[in-house]
């Protein structure tokens, strides 16, 4: 069994050092939470899924030249990524209302927005994850107008991706988020699309019954979360043959 330093455990993932200088290896657990984690339960097989579901994404963005960490799977519930220093920001695009926004602005859900509207939240579990607004984020030095330009670009480019491919397989793209990450190579920095992309950062809602395939799933106790996670699977071709548990490796204290 792989011996391995743990650098850091989330709620959803678990990262360790990777193979070679540079990289992590990213572990996706069956571990759900919603409500800032006041809910919790472990659904099996859903990091599997979710594993599958981010390098389907992530690969289509690099290949579409949106730069992203991953590097490649490496197992049922492992991948291999890029080393980075993430931006303290959740960055939300949203194309129709749902969630937080429905509640704040008192906007019916399922309501097409007139433009995807990008949101951006300061990445603190204890706080909850609050809004803030660009004055903040420049005010407290969390990312540089730069930044928040190729921030902005960044993630509508992965909005165009992802509501076009999920639209050919009849699921619409209500909101989601990503993380993004500086990387340096010399004296040059960029940003990248970092964490990960899948039914857990993401509402996915079908185009015909309105059925949600995505977190609200678990959220809303609407169902079996691995069913909604697998249906999505299935339409996009990534469906995995074998979703059994694999073993977390060994660590190193």
């Amino acid at each position: 069994m792989a011996r391995r330093k743990k650098i850091y455990e989330g709620k959803g993932k678990i990262l360790y050092e990777g193979p070679e200088p540079g990289t992590i290896v990213q572990y996706f657990k069956d571990d759900a939470t919603a409500f800032n984690a006041q809910k919790r339960d472990v659904i099996d097989g859903k990091g599997v899924l979710n594993n599958r579901l981010s390098e389907f994404f992530m690969t289509g963005l690099n290949n579409i030249g949106v730069p992203t960490h991953f590097i490649r799977r490496l197992n049922m519930r492992e991948q291999l990524v890029r080393s980075c220093e993430i931006v303290p920001l959740e960055i939300i695009v949203r194309n129709f209302a749902a969630g937080s926004l429905s509640t704040r602005l008192g906007i019916e859900e399922g309501t097409p927005l007139p433009r995807p509207i990008v949101e951006y939240c300061y990445k603190d579990d204890k706080l909850g994850d609050p809004l803030v607004t660009e004055e903040h984020i420049a005010a407290f030095g969390w990312a540089s107008q730069q930044d928040m330009d190729d921030i902005l670009s960044l993630a509508l480019r992965v909005n165009d991706f992802l509501s076009g491919v999920m639209m050919a397989v009849g699921i619409r793209l209500v909101d989601f988020k990503i993380e993004c990450g500086r990387v340096y190579d010399g004296d040059f920095q960029r940003l990248i699309v970092a964490d990960e992309i899948s039914p857990d950062s993401c509402r996915l809602w079908d185009m015909e019954t309105g059925q949600k395939f995505d977190k609200d799933v678990f959220r809303r106790d609407l169902g079996n979360l691995t069913d909604a996670y697998t249906e999505v699977a299935r339409r996009l071709g990534v469906m995995p043959k074998n979703t059994t548990q694999m073993a977390k490796p060994t660590l190193i204290n």
